[in-house]
Order: C-alpha cells, then structure tokens, then sequence
C-alpha cells in the first residue's frame, strides 16, 4: 500500500490527484506517504500543490506519455480514421493522461450562426449520444485507474452551456444542465498544466503562424487545437527549446478528392482546407517533454494513419 501510494504521487504529482487515483482520502495517502519516507521508500517526485486557479488542472508526469486529441465534432453515424486511431493508441501506450482538448461536441443547432441551405443538422440529444459512444470507447481503451482523462472546453462545446444561459439564465447551476453531468468520467477544466512547463488549452492566437505566436508569447511548450491544422513548430532561445504544437483534428479533414465531414462541407463551401486529421503524442522522460509527436490520417478511405515511419491500419 505504501509503495502504490509512493507510485501514484510520481505520477500525478500532487496529493490531491494522487488520493483520487487511489480512491482514497487524502491524509489517508499522506500517512502512507511518511512511513514509505520512514522506511526509506523516497518518492521519485516531491509532492507540490498547484496555485489555486480557477479552470485550471495541473498534473505532473515524470516517465510516460499524454495523448492530446481535439476538435472530433463528434456527429451520429460517424466514426473518423482518427478517432480509430486515438483508441488505438489508448490501449497501445495506456497514457498517464488523455486530453480531449475541446470541440468534442459541434453544438449545430445550437450555434449563434444561421444554418446555411437548410442543411440537416442532427438533434442536440443524438450529438450528446454520439459523444458518449466515441468517448466511452476512449475509456474503455485506456484500462489504467492511473490515467486521467481530462476535456478542456472548446468554443463548440461552450455552445451547450451558452444556449441555455441565454434562454433559460433561471436553471443556473441546476444540475443537469451544464456538459459536464453528461460526462462524468472526465475532469473539465479551460487548460492543462503539465510539469509547469506545458500547457494544454483549446485555442490561443490564430491565423497561419498560430503554433510560433502562441509559444513565443506564452513563454512555456502549449499545445492548441481549434485550427485544425496538426503540426509541431520549435523555437529555440536562450531559455532552451519549447514547442508550439497544433493537435490537427479528431474529425475527418479533407483529402485528394474527398470532402471534410459533414460538420464543415456547408460553411466551408467545398474551399480548400489546410486541415490535416490526427493528434499528438506527448513523451516525457524524467520529467522532461521529447520533441512532440504527431499521429497523422495518410488515408481515410483506407483507415491508415502514419506515425513514427510505420504505415498503421486501425
């Protein structure tokens, strides 16, 4: 018992994260915690308690990987490359952290834009359920109790919460109708602080040059979807080495003669799209982040993603 609580601490970093990880009370963890000292069992980390932030999750990660997918817009019917893909690296590596990091839900008939061609948009309750389903199979997939599977909100998913703010302000704080009573089993939250070093939030600057901008302002490696666009760009200074990293898309983005999903054909009037599918693949080694990495959709049709030169089906 003391040695899985020492274990928990190394991974989570905290005394709070680590007793939820365990399903214990805290001073239960801290107890077990100074006898493994007393006996000369040392955690591989010191326990640190993050500053009070509201949104904030901050989790610490010493030898492991974090999974960070974003912007499925998860549809009824649907089931992308990628999403394929992200299961399977689930259950391949078992993170220490999976990070969905917004616009799980697309919220079509509840966005404050006017449909486009009385186009057919699916009911919010089968957008819900298709949710449910995707995200279910991701945590089927990561068997770990250690791995924390985190949803930091995207601006589709604020969707859901600003609708019913706007028409119903009275329900506030009813339980029911915020997104997270729909999905317990994940932590909401606005960012991810992993290792004091790397944020994950949904979205920081825009435009082409976004994944430079965001890391050259924010000081620290922050990895963003929103854009849609799946890249890593470094940026080297007198600080070292930090990444700007863009999560690309869960969805299925647009091929050699193929359209993006149905969530975008309409508003994105069959433009060419600088979208690529996929997400990053985060590894950390004695505490220190490895050059990002991305997992990429080569072939929709076909259900081939590539990663790390290996041609993978899923």
């Amino acid at each position: 018992m003391m040695q899985e609580a020492v274990d928990a601490l190394a991974q989570t970093g905290t005394g709070v994260a680590a007793a939820r990880m365990l399903g214990i009370p805290r001073p239960t963890l801290q107890g077990r915690i100074r006898e493994a000292r007393r006996l000369g069992i040392t955690p591989t980390v010191e326990e640190f308690e993050p500053e009070e932030h509201p949104g904030r999750i901050t989790i610490k990660v010493r030898d492991g990987t974090v999974l960070v997918g974003s912007d499925a817009h998860y549809w009824p019917g649907i089931v992308s490359t990628a999403h394929r893909a992200f299961v399977h690296f689930c259950e391949k590596l078992q993170p220490a952290a999976v990070i969905m990091n917004g616009d799980m839900l697309d919220g079509s008939t509840i966005s404050r834009h006017a449909p486009i061609g009385w186009e057919d948009r699916p009911k919010l309750v089968d957008e819900i359920e298709a949710c449910k389903d995707r995200l279910g199979e991701i945590v089927k997939a990561s068997l770990s109790k250690k791995t924390r599977r985190i949803w930091p909100l995207g601006n589709h998913d604020a969707r859901f919460e600003t609708r019913l703010a706007t028409v119903a302000p009275e329900y506030a704080k009813v339980h029911g109708v915020h997104l997270r009573d729909s999905f317990p089993e994940w932590e909401p939250c606005w960012s991810v602080w992993i290792n004091d070093d790397v944020v994950v939030k949904h979205r920081n600057r825009g435009g082409i040059h976004a994944t430079h901008n965001n890391t050259l302002n924010a000081g620290k490696t922050i990895v963003t979807g929103h854009l849609h666009s799946l890249k890593v760009t470094p940026l080297t200074d007198y600080n070292g080495t930090r990444w700007g990293v863009d999560t690309g898309m869960l969805a299925q983005a647009p091929g050699k003669g193929r359209p993006t999903g149905p969530q975008f054909i309409d508003y994105t009037e069959d433009n060419p799209l600088n979208w690529r599918s996929g997400f990053a693949v985060l590894t950390f080694k004695g505490g220190r982040l490895l050059w990002p990495e991305v997992c990429h959709v080569i072939d929709e049709r076909k259900g081939l993603v590539e990663f790390r030169g290996e041609v993978i089906e899923v």
